[in-house]
């Protein structure tokens, strides 16, 4: 009868440890990220990427634009990232110091840690191979890098990780409402990085085959759910372009943006069409995002996974860095890391999927060991994984921030230097016409609203302000960049009016031309030109 009782009080406790020890998780990640973003957001380093600064900058344009609203969420990047921010971005100060993205993705990363969590818990049974797996991921400096940032990889890794969580619950119970929290998830993860289409049917399989109940009812489910998000986008694409692959194949696809620079005289990539090279190169980028500790626990949890037939969440996560692969060898996809021709640094964050990817691996060394070992075995695993930072703690070796610092020099400096000058002589209602992309982070700098500006995103009437400025070109001011559609306009306007004088050009080494024009006649608030 004491035993009974006995066993009676640890299943009655059970439920309350495991609440406790979500707790536990949730406070952790939350401060973690918040000291990230508070230690990142201190030094100016949330808008160093360059796509950083345009995911944000889209997020605030639906909201602050002459033609603000749906159309401005674009057509090549997903609109989940933005549609996240937008609680946020409205609050001037937020838009201006970046926090408006950076909240968001502290968010997600959290709730990324969450998923992962109960993932490994339920596959591995196991709370201490839970907390590795999660320690593993989080306390990667790149992680905490671009969780603090307005980049898309913090919001797919939440939606990835909800997704394996969805599927492994399918499988073990046979729920409806799994599958539909599944398909949701799955969708909110093709709504924010085109690998998310790529595991769509994958999952699909894995609840058709792996399900104890109700497959054929839960792999139809999932799939009409998750599906819903690529056919969405197709049509997003036909509707804003003409075009329903315009995303693949358009002008800022990454394929046209790789036949530009081979038609400047770029050398080809060495893994275009070249599956060595183009595993070479993400393996490279592999180790300088998560480390070669990490990498190694990886391989050695992979056997343990193997060993203990628990594979599926080393599947699905391992799709992702073969979509990169595929991505390299036959989609325009570049990933340049300084130890490798060109030796300098482009998309290495591409490799951040490897982290969860070795963090569920190594979860399973944790599960293997006997249980009164598991907390040491968890906690040596999380300490060995970030040695090489702890061993030199700076930013100069956590590759994602390098190539964000290394690549924004220029932009950042003509961005200063623009804004400065703008703030101190723009008038609220003189309206500038110029476009949009790495100078908008000039306006953002200088707290000038973007509907003050007339941009690429605001047709037909930026087209008609181009293309036929004596008739439609009635802004005051005009920031170019040397050669663009806006200096051409200039140039055009020189000669039938309205015409322009070049106050400003500012010069930055390894930099494009930036030109600052202000009319010469009188200014006139162009609120009341349009009327």
């Amino acid at each position: 009868m004491a035993v009974l009782k006995t066993s009676k009080s640890l299943q009655a406790s059970k439920p309350a440890n495991q609440i406790a020890s979500f707790a536990i998780l949730l406070f952790t990640l939350a401060a973690l990220s918040a000291v990230a973003i508070y230690w990142l957001g201190g030094r100016g380093y949330l808008l160093y990427y360059g796509d950083a600064e345009a995911h944000l900058n889209i997020a605030r344009r639906i909201v602050d634009s002459r033609t603000a609203g749906y159309d401005q969420l674009g057509t090549v990047w997903l609109p989940l990232p933005h549609l996240l921010m937008l609680p946020f971005v409205a609050h001037d100060a937020w838009w201006r110091n970046g926090l408006a993205g950076a909240i968001p993705g502290g968010i997600c990363f959290v709730i990324a840690g969450c998923f992962l969590f109960a993932t490994v818990r339920r596959v591995f049974e196991s709370t201490a191979a839970a907390f590795a797996a999660v320690g593993l991921f989080a306390c990667n400096p790149n992680i905490l890098y671009l969780q603090a940032t307005p980049m898309t990889e913090p919001v797919f890794f939440a939606a990835v990780l909800g997704m394996l969580y969805g599927s492994v619950l399918v499988a073990q119970t046979g729920s409806v409402w799994a599958a539909v929290g599944c398909g949701v998830l799955s969708g909110a993860a093709s709504m924010t990085r085109y690998e998310g289409w790529f595991l769509i049917p994958f999952v699909f399989c894995y609840v058709l085959f792996a399900a104890k109940e109700r497959k054929i009812i839960n792999a139809v489910v999932f799939g009409f759910i998750a599906s819903a998000a690529p056919i969405y986008w197709l049509a997003h694409n036909w509707w804003c372009c003409g075009s329903a692959l315009d995303f693949y194949n358009g002008p800022y696809s990454a394929i046209a943006i790789y036949q530009r620079a081979l038609d400047k005289g770029m050398q080809r990539y060495l893994a275009d069409g070249n599956w060595a090279e183009s595993l070479h190169y993400f393996r490279t980028a592999a180790q300088l995002c998560a480390g070669w500790p990490l990498i190694t626990i990886g391989l050695i949890g992979f056997l343990f996974s193997i060993w203990q037939r628990k594979l599926w969440p080393i599947f699905l996560l391992l799709l992702a860095p073969a979509f990169y692969i595929w991505g390299e060898h036959s989609a325009g996809n570049t990933i340049f890391v300084p130890t490798l021709w060109p030796y300098s640094y482009y998309n290495t964050r591409y490799a951040l999927c490897v982290i969860p990817l070795c963090a569920a691996a190594g979860a399973a060394i944790v599960a293997w060991m006997p249980i009164r070992m598991r907390g040491v075995a968890a906690a040596a695993l999380v300490l060995c994984s970030i040695s090489p930072w702890l061993i030199n703690p700076t930013p100069e070796v956590w590759i994602c921030w390098k190539e964000s610092q290394v690549n924004s020099e220029g932009r950042r400096a003509w961005t200063r230097e623009a804004a400065e000058y703008l703030a101190s002589r723009y008038q609220p209602g003189w309206g500038i016409v110029t476009s949009f992309g790495d100078l908008t982070g000039i306006f953002r700098t200088a707290g000038i609203p973007l509907k003050e500006t007339l941009h690429d995103g605001n047709n037909p009437q930026w087209m008609g302000a181009v293309t036929r400025p004596r008739l439609f070109l009635h802004e005051t001011w005009a920031v170019a960049i040397s050669g663009d559609a806006v200096a051409t306009a200039m140039q055009r306007a020189s000669r039938d009016g309205p015409r322009y004088t070049e106050v400003k050009q500012i010069i930055v080494k390894g930099s494009p031309v930036v030109e600052i024009y202000r009319r010469d006649d009188e200014p006139t608030l162009y609120q009341g030109a349009r009327r």
